[in-house]
């Protein structure tokens, strides 16, 4: 009897199991949680995200505010009260916002003001898609629904039977203006309220259209009612317009803005909205989802594994921003961030390159190269209208992380293929950024003169973060090497840059195999604590930056003393305690919680720069390694909830490294044309790449065991390297991965399989470190 009973549940256990496979995706955008990320705060990300009521790249989000305006963490999903629905431009928490205000829906009592109008909520009566919002809002007995175009929205608000209804109309502080038409059931007005990297002049202008006629129209300043206005100009300026409705009215708003005037504004409502009802909005907009998302299909995974996928795809889509807009010619132009004109062509915004040089670029490249070519020609509106490219734009030129990787993102576009805009003119920018120090100590490169000249940015010269801007500098470098080499640019100048991507060697310190920070004089920074967080490193220690030679791991791996002694080093990174020190800080940022809480000793997956760490077993021999980690990372560090991420997701960079990752391979060196092999999550996936070709990358064993490769082969041929190349792939066909539970350690294990390094291919004499 016993042994009936545990086979019987065995049976149910594998049905269970069974059950949950899903065979196939029809409708990718059905799958996404836009709240994944939302239980963050300021102590301990989980993403750091807001649900982005958006299309893909779109000039403008929105999303329902439940934090205080100005704060950067618009929505949290800890909160319980919404003070109104915003548009967005915001790409981080820690950027913070700019082209920004709220419509809230308020009955009974007027209330205008952020904290009185606003009105408890539940997730329970909530409905989040990344092209249609819904939610209750339980004070004022009103749904509010938002669907969404590039630059323009639509919302429905369902009142109660009430003789005061309202809508409030909120263009925040910092200097706004708003009018009221109410023979033309219109609102205009515009804000100011930005967070940095804009023009004196800059203003996000907007027009509202309200379906029903107001009977109250006023508009308000700070904190007071203006009785007999229905036009403001103030720090804080506003509007609000009455009727009375019948139970269950449905009251529809037109919305849309402009960087660039009043009549673009309309010029875009009109051109994306037109006469369009909300729900054909709506299907437009889950139409422009779906058209994206079906570039990836994926089958054979479980439910919540493709809950996560599609939600991590989803944020990939995002970042950067158009920030470019049509006029009624139908040329393209926009708003300079830079200079404050109104020039023509392409711009986007919205990005910090530190952190998406290293996947979500590469994603672009690979399954989405026309909208990058786009992004590149704004790189080239950027470069002549500011002078540098931007290393963070938001939508400017803006002051944080280090390094020069806009050449990462730049060579890595073009050496993967992409064609049609002036890349001389980006190379031009490469060079000017690589030799002169910025307007901004994230522009250009502080601490430059040091750099050429003794090949490393000295600890003790007050450069902050001098070991981690040396090593991104090296390898930035090598990109532009890179480029250099592609588009036949004179011997010495590609040596040059060849000689500069080595300056990595400059800071190994033999005796710890680790980066450490170095004096001017050449001596190495004392006392060297390399779990000390910050100082000579950026967000992380040396841990956690020694593995930054993303171009030269063989080098790297050399330095260390072969094989064997990298691995060994690579081990350590998970055997290790999470201890730190916290001291250049001062107090424990929220990368070192995130660390210190996932139980992965000194991996810190929440941060960028030791995402690739795991893929660079394959350079030693022993890929199933990476097989296992690249696993257990995703299993433990990655769901669809709200608290989905280990750490910042950063504009798509963490959920690329995800999307990335379920394909089987990741981009360890952009700037190359190879891809580092992991292990592929699902039994099959259907990539429609953008010219035509279908890739296939079938698993069929692929299951929570069977996390290992045990053979490949491309097209019917058996392949034995440790990486993929990305013209191969361009070919399309099929790759076929043989899967098992247990580790194949001769595969891969030879030389001739590891991935591209620099010191394999070029020698170039250098002096000792």
């Amino acid at each position: 009897m016993k042994k009936l009973l545990f086979l019987t549940v065995a049976l149910c256990s594998l049905n269970t199991l069974f059950a949950q496979m899903i065979t196939k995706v029809n409708d990718p955008v059905e799958w996404i949680n836009p709240l994944m990320g939302t239980d963050s705060k300021p102590s301990l990300s989980n993403g750091n995200t807001y649900p982005a009521i958006a299309v893909p790249w779109g000039m403008n989000f929105w999303t329902p505010q439940t934090g205080n305006m100005g704060n950067g963490w618009a929505y949290t999903y800890a909160s319980d009260k919404i003070r109104g629905f915003k548009q967005t431009h915001q790409p981080s928490p820690w950027m913070n916002d700019y082209g920004q205000f709220a419509i809230m829906p308020v009955t009974g009592k007027l209330r205008f003001r952020e904290n009185d109008r606003a009105s408890w909520f539940s997730h329970k009566a909530e409905v989040s898609k990344p092209y249609y919002y819904s939610v209750y809002l339980a004070d004022h007995d009103v749904t509010t629904e938002i669907t969404p175009t590039e630059r323009a929205a639509q919302f429905r608000f369902t009142f109660p039977k009430s003789d005061s209804a309202f809508i409030v109309i909120d263009a925040f502080d910092k200097g706004s203006y708003v009018k009221i038409l109410p023979e033309q059931k219109k609102i205009i007005g515009y804000t100011t309220r930005n967070s940095g990297g804009v023009p004196q002049n800059f203003k996000n202008y907007f027009v509202i259209y309200i379906d029903k006629p107001f009977t109250q129209a006023n508009t308000w300043r700070d904190s007071t009612m203006l009785l007999d206005s229905i036009e403001t100009t103030a720090a804080h300026a506003g509007a609000v317009v009455g009727f009375k409705t019948v139970k269950g009215e449905k009251v529809q708003l037109k919305v849309a803005s402009s960087f660039i005037s009043f009549e673009q504004a309309e010029l875009n409502l009109n051109s994306e909205l037109g006469k369009d009802a909300f729900d054909v909005t709506k299907a437009k907009a889950k139409a422009a989802w779906n058209k994206q998302l079906n570039k990836i299909l994926v089958e054979g995974g479980t439910i919540d594994e493709v809950r996560t996928f599609y939600s991590c795809m989803y944020r990939t889509l995002q970042f950067p921003q158009k920030h470019y807009e049509v006029d009624k010619s139908g040329k393209i132009v926009h708003y300079s961030p830079y200079n404050g004109q109104v020039l023509p062509g392409y711009m986007f915004a919205g990005t910090g390159f530190w952190d998406t040089f290293r996947a979500l670029y590469p994603f672009l490249n690979f399954v989405y190269p026309s909208i990058n070519r786009e992004m590149q020609e704004g790189l080239v509106n950027d470069y002549k209208e500011g002078g540098f490219l931007p290393e963070w734009s938001s939508p400017g030129f803006r002051n944080v992380m280090v390094g020069n990787n806009s050449a990462s993102v730049v060579a890595d576009a073009y050496l993967k293929g992409l064609r049609g805009y002036d890349i001389n003119t980006l190379y031009q920018a490469l060079l000017h950024g690589a030799n002169n120090e910025g307007p901004l100590t994230a522009v250009g490169r502080k601490g430059v003169s040091f750099y050429n000249d003794l090949g490393y940015v000295p600890y003790d010269v007050g450069i902050n973060e001098s070991a981690a801007r040396t090593l991104e500098y090296a390898y930035d470098d090598f990109t532009i090497y890179q480029l250099a080499k592609a588009l036949k640019r004179p011997q010495a100048e590609i040596e040059l840059y060849a000689r500069r991507s080595q300056n990595y060697r400059k800071l190994f310190d033999a005796e710890n195999k680790l980066m450490r920070g170095r004096n001017k004089d050449g001596s190495f920074q004392s006392p060297f604590n390399p779990f000390k967080w910050g100082d000579a490193f950026t967000e992380g220690n040396s841990w956690h930056y020694s593995w930054s030679v993303f171009h030269d791991i063989e080098g790297l791996k050399q330095l260390m003393g072969g094989n064997d002694q990298f691995v060994r080093m690579l081990d350590s990174v998970f055997t290790m305690p999470p201890v730190f020190d916290e001291s250049y800080y001062r107090g424990v940022i929220h990368e070192i919680r995130e660390m210190q809480i996932m139980n992965m000793g000194q991996y810190a997956h929440g941060n960028q720069p030791i995402q690739h760490m795991i893929y660079l077993y394959n350079y030693a021999g022993q890929p199933w390694k990476a097989q296992y980690w690249i696993r257990r990372v995703m299993e433990q560090l990655y769901k669809a909830t709200p608290d989905g991420y280990c750490g910042d997701e950063d504009n798509g960079q963490t959920s690329a490294w995800y999307v990335f990752s379920a394909m089987g391979f990741y981009p360890v060196c952009p700037g190359t044309d190879q891809y580092v092999l992991g292990t592929p999550l699902f039994k099959k996936m259907t990539i429609a790449l953008d010219n035509g070709k279908t890739l296939v990358i079938q698993a069929p064993e692929s299951s929570a065991e069977n996390k290992y490769v045990q053979e490949l082969r491309f097209n019917g041929k058996a392949y034995d390297k440790n990486y993929v190349n990305h013209f191969e792939l361009l070919k399309g066909g099929v790759l076929n991965f043989s899967m098992g539970a247990m580790p194949n350690k001769a595969r891969g294990a030879k030389a001739n399989a590891f991935p591209y390094s620099f010191s394999v291919e070029q020698k170039i004499p250098q002096s000792k470190p």
